[in-house]
């Protein structure tokens, strides 16, 4: 099976003088075959451009025209990853391009401190529905949570539509993955990050983060008890099924409270492991919660390759209150 040709140049464009109005994608990998990457872009309806090594990745950027999605693959750090992905960011600002970015855990934090436009999804280990989720996203030219939100502005049909091309792709990525083959395809990306322990050492804040008011008749809220919840709610799963209790938006936003009170800095990929569900699906709702003021991005003052994911004052006062609420119930 012949592997695709590094450089500029690839084995995939279309005939010149051939007429295509697909949506043209561009692939930057490593570890991926002609028969791969021409059944991922057929399957997606996408026109493919080409398939290019990352070694290779940034001086085909500077040489592509007429491109309408990136998808990257970089599930390990290379030499050249922070160039390319700044390289890619700036580009999808420039011309309102989607991407699709799949990190894995050791790329996650510097993926998303790359993080810029509004346009790029950016995926960890993610299992082939979600990644056909993000394809046909990003050939709509629309966030990834659109597809949730459809049925609430009447959209059922088109809903229905979406569901059935998410399922269809995922099928098809499937059975690459499954194919026999000498090398494995960089889109199966291994076990989710869930599978990994939940528990982990938060970053030493350097300053108390945030400003939130103290009420003089409340008993300070201590860090033990915050993390004594969490604990309790991850015992459910002992005694009942997981997915009963699949969103995590509460118990990060816990976790990330805990780690306030220790005055402790939380990267992306601690808390995606905090959350103890799939890594996109937290990728997902850290997002959610940035754009409705929960939580807040904050660089890190000493490495711009990274950054650190706080509560918001909003929402510490929010969480404090409830506790306050709580203990009334509990004492009563």
């Amino acid at each position: 099976m012949d592997h695709f040709q590094p450089g500029l140049g690839s084995s995939f464009d279309v005939p010149l003088g051939a007429r295509d109005d697909r949506q043209g994608l561009l692939i930057l990998a490593d570890d991926m075959c002609a028969e791969e990457v021409r059944a991922l872009s057929e399957a997606a309806g996408l026109r493919l451009l080409g398939a290019v090594p990352l070694d290779h990745a940034c001086a085909r950027l500077d040489a592509q025209v007429g491109c309408d999605i990136v998808l990257l693959f970089c599930p390990a750090r290379t030499a050249m990853l922070e160039r390319l992905l700044v390289q890619l960011e700036t580009m999808a600002l420039q011309n309102e391009m989607p991407v699709v970015t799949v990190a894995g855990i050791d790329t996650l934090d510097l993926a998303y401190a790359c993080l810029r436009s509004e346009r790029t999804q950016l995926l960890c280990s993610p299992d082939h529905a979600d990644l056909a989720a993000a394809l046909l996203a990003a050939a709509s030219y629309a966030p990834s949570h659109t597809l949730h939100e459809a049925n609430r502005d009447g959209d059922g049909v088109r809903l229905q539509q979406l569901s059935e091309e998410v399922s269809r792709l995922a099928r098809t990525l499937e059975a690459l993955t499954l194919r026999p083959r000498q090398a494995t395809p960089s889109f199966d990306l291994g076990p989710r990050i869930s599978d990994q322990p939940s528990d982990y050492i938060g970053m030493p804040a350097l300053e108390p983060i945030g400003s939130a008011k103290k009420s003089a008749d409340t008993a300070p809220i201590q860090a033990a008890q915050v993390r004594d919840l969490l604990r309790a709610r991850r015992l459910r799963e002992e005694y009942m099924p997981s997915d009963l209790f699949a969103d995590p938006a509460w118990d990060m936003l816990l976790d990330l409270f805990a780690a306030r009170l220790e005055h402790e800095r939380v990267s992306v990929s601690s808390l995606c492991i905090a959350s103890a569900v799939p890594p996109t699906t937290a990728l997902r709702w850290i997002r959610t919660l940035t754009e409705r003021g929960f939580v807040d991005r904050q660089a890190d003052p000493h490495d711009g390759r990274r950054v650190f994911i706080a509560l918001a004052d909003r929402a510490v006062d929010a969480i404090s209150q409830w506790f306050v609420a709580s203990r009334r119930f509990r004492c009563a």
